[in-house]
């Protein structure tokens, strides 16, 4: 899951109907159609200041031409400043006037909650002012010039997008380690202590539990895992209390560095042949890279595969200093379930130049970042000296295909 970021700026948003599923979001606003003294529902979404400009809200107004006759106010912040968790109070406000208060507590922490907001209406645009009460902090709400939307407009500008995708027809648009569950956030818990212990790797910015999340109620995990483990564990995720939504989603594969090859002759009966497959793939790099293999191996979790290289520094070669280049990779199906082609992400080399000379050594530091002036290393044509190797085809990013 992706862990969704704050709003930058305080919002005061209305629920719909104080549904927890509606996501909040920054809005563009425009212009307003209204029906003369009929029943509409108004949203705000831009009331400045409120949690020093942290708090994501939404303040629903249900109207009777211009006179305010219900209003609902949600508001989630950080629970202590700088904090990535969040809690979260809706609250019914009463309305006199121009007066809106209300009374309850947070959702999570149960703080005791208190609304005291002044409305006022100039033209098309609305200040409030006033005093939201969270336990013993106290916050000013000084706000002016803010418009409202329309209930549709509202609905339009919600993302519910989770990145999820349960059955990809194949693996160009998500990655074939990457998966992601959606679960309740009741039992969320429960479901992540089911990973102790187990070869998966919890993405940990996903276990933050974000206002989206609140509000819908559910949090989306991610994890990477092997791809070869990845359809079963799936099915098995889908199967436990809470889970609502599983499937593979965005990950660490590059499609321009990627690479679709024949399956036959990398294959032992159902499983892949990775040490024989890494072996070739350390053969044709050593070449391009000019660089002696030292080690290959697969994370037991995530199946990504790890190849190290060692070649004498160029730059001042006396000195006798030795490059060491690190270079990623991914084995997997080309799609989920059977398939006769097997597909190959490669990584660009990382390279850490040392002094491994005998006796006295030279100490270094390089504080140069690789893309400082927006270049990625230079590989020397590894990609396309794999494909040559494996028989394989590249992605054709302007057609979708591969060529």
């Amino acid at each position: 899951m992706r862990a969704l970021p704050v709003c930058s700026t305080a919002l005061l948003v209305a629920l719909l109907a104080a549904s927890p599923e509606v996501a909040s979001a920054q809005m563009k606003l425009s212009p307003k159609a209204t029906t003369p003294g009929g029943v509409e529902t108004r949203y705000f979404t831009s009331i400045d200041g409120l949690m020093d400009g942290n708090a994501d809200v939404i303040l629903k107004e249900t109207r009777q031409g211009k006179t305010v006759t219900a209003a609902v106010l949600d508001v989630c912040y950080p629970v202590a400043k700088n904090s990535d968790r969040k809690d979260r109070f809706v609250v019914n406000l009463q309305v006199a006037g121009q007066n809106l208060t209300g009374t309850t507590q947070s959702l999570g922490a149960k703080a005791p909650v208190s609304v005291k907001l002044l409305r006022k209406q100039a033209g098309d645009t609305f200040e409030f002012r006033g005093q939201i009460t969270i336990g013993q902090t106290v916050t000013e709400v000084t706000s002016p010039d803010n418009s409202d939307l329309s209930e549709k407009e509202f609905l339009d500008n919600q993302t519910s997008d989770d990145g999820i995708t349960p059955q990809p027809k194949d693996f160009t648009d998500v990655s074939p380690e990457a998966i992601a569950v959606k679960v309740k956030l009741d039992a969320a818990t429960d479901f992540l202590k089911s990973l102790k212990g187990q070869e998966v790797e919890v993405t940990l910015a996903s276990l933050n539990v974000g206002c989206d999340a609140l509000r819908a109620g559910e949090q989306t995990i991610n994890m990477s895992v092997d791809p070869e483990r990845a359809g079963a564990l799936l099915a098995k995720f889908k199967a436990m209390p809470g889970v609502t939504a599983a499937g593979w989603t965005a990950g660490m594969t590059e499609m321009d560095r990627t690479i679709r090859f024949p399956a036959a002759d990398w294959r032992d009966g159902d499983k892949i042949n990775r040490d024989k497959l890494a072996t070739a793939v350390a053969g044709v790099l050593s070449r391009t890279l000019a660089a002696k293999p030292v080690s290959q191996s697969f994370n037991p979790a995530t199946g990504k595969l790890k190849l190290v290289f060692k070649r004498p520094n160029q730059d001042h070669p006396a000195l006798e200093l030795t490059d060491t280049i690190e270079v990623a990779g991914l084995v997997s199906p080309d799609k989920p379930g059977t398939t006769d082609k097997l597909m190959l992400w490669i990584g660009s080399p990382a390279t850490t130049t040392a002094d491994e000379s005998s006796g006295a050594k030279l100490n270094l530091s390089d504080d140069a970042s690789a893309d400082e002036e927006g270049d990625l290393p230079d590989d020397n044509g590894s990609v396309e000296a794999l494909a040559k190797e494996l028989k394989g085809q590249r992605w054709d990013a302007d057609k979708s295909v591969w060529k």
